[in-house]
């Protein structure tokens, strides 16, 4: 898990000052017609590093984890994270992320293969939770044009 760790915290490093050089013109407007801004996007992030964050902590607690599942629309919709500062958004992003990067590295070894179900799909492991957090994150990066 340190390998993963590590990635995570190279593309907070490499992206974090070219997400806080956008301006809110920028990051305010949909990314095209019907989508979310690049605002959106980031709030989104953040609710995964929080979502993701509890799973890890729990799954490294319990002999498996049954968690519920995620409207992201509705999530964005309630936070509303057009209206926040684009700042804090940046920040509150990479600072969460850096540590989960930290919470990733310590995950105990003897509890990778922990089985984890999430609202109502297929139970996966506990690595594979951290693992596709991270592929998630760079998904939603080059959405944004942040990562490639």
């Amino acid at each position: 898990m340190q390998a993963l760790s590590t990635k995570l915290l190279s593309i907070i490093y490499s992206t974090e000052p070219c997400l806080a050089a956008m301006t809110e013109a920028e990051v305010s407007v949909p990314l095209r017609p019907g989508a979310w801004s690049r605002k959106e996007v980031v709030g989104h992030l953040i609710d995964s590093a929080s979502n993701n964050h509890q799973r890890f902590v729990r799954a490294s607690l319990q002999d498996s984890l049954e968690f519920p599942g995620y409207d992201q629309n509705g999530c964005v919709r309630v936070q509303a994270p057009n209206d926040a500062d684009w700042k804090v958004l940046v920040s509150l992003w990479a600072a969460y992320n850096r540590y989960l990067a930290h919470v990733i590295a310590r995950l105990p070894a003897a509890k990778i293969n922990t089985p984890c179900r999430i609202g109502t799909a297929e139970a996966v492991t506990l690595e594979f939770l951290a693992k596709d957090y991270v592929r998630h994150l760079v998904h939603h990066l080059e959405q944004i044009g942040m990562h490639d």
